[in-house]
Parts: structure tokens; C-alpha cells; sequence
């Protein structure tokens, strides 16, 4: 899949808003890893026809989850409401998750998800 065509799939997928202030914080430094992304990411892997996007969401949160990336945890919190999921079933992903990640990495997800339904009145 093209640069442009992973593009397409990463505005719909977390929002313009989001994707305009990555390309305006793209420096000569960090344009090969935004590429990257871009490419590979939004353009190879969200786009395969094996798994929706709800079920891509819900295993994105769960990584996220185990590995504590709450910077991008936020941020595909929002992204889930927008691939169609619910406040409930965020939460359900976020519990299931603690059982296999761990309670901790589980805690601070459900804060951070929190934080981000009720900025966007899903909670």
C-alpha cells in the first residue's frame, strides 16, 4: 500500500486533528520514522483484511496496556470510540487485560481511559 493511501487510513483512524500536528512536528530527524509509520503501520498492517478495525482497536489497547505506553495509550483510546467502540467495552478490554498484563499496567490504563472518555462525553 502507498505513503498517501496509509495516510488516508491513519486520518480516519485517529483524526485529522491528530495527524495534522504529527506532520507539523516532523522534523528533518523524524521524518524517516513518521514515513515509517505511515507505511508501514496505517499503509501494511491497519489495513490487512484479516481483523477489523474494532478488533484491531482492542488488541492496540491491550499492548498498549502490558507495555505502560500511555502516551499512545490516549490516544488509541480515542481512536477505539472512533473505530466504533464503547466506553463498556474499552473497560472490558482494559480488565481483561489486567489479568494477563497485570493489575498495575491495568490501573493506570483505565485512569488514562477514563481521563480520555470523559474528555470526548463517552463516560
Amino acid at each position: 500500500m502507498s505513503h498517501d493511501e496509509g495516510m488516508t487510513v491513519r486520518r480516519e483512524v485517529l483524526g485529522d486533528d491528530h495527524v495534522d500536528r504529527a506532520v507539523a512536528a516532523t522534523t528533518p530527524f523524524t521524518e524517516p520514522f513518521q514515513d515509517y509509520i505511515t507505511s508501514s503501520v496505517w499503509g501494511s498492517i491497519w489495513t490487512r483484511p484479516g481483523l477489523d478495525r474494532r478488533t484491531r482497536s482492542c488488541v492496540t489497547l491491550a499492548v498498549l496496556t502490558a507495555l505502560g505506553a500511555h502516551d499512545e495509550l490516549a490516544m488509541h483510546v480515542r481512536a477505539a470510540v472512533r473505530n466504533g467502540l464503547s466506553a463498556e467495552e474499552i473497560g472490558e478490554v482494559l480488565l481483561h487485560t489486567g489479568a494477563y498484563a497485570g493489575v498495575p499496567a491495568s490501573n493506570s490504563a483505565f485512569r488514562i481511559a477514563q481521563t480520555v472518555l470523559a474528555e470526548l462525553g463517552e463516560a
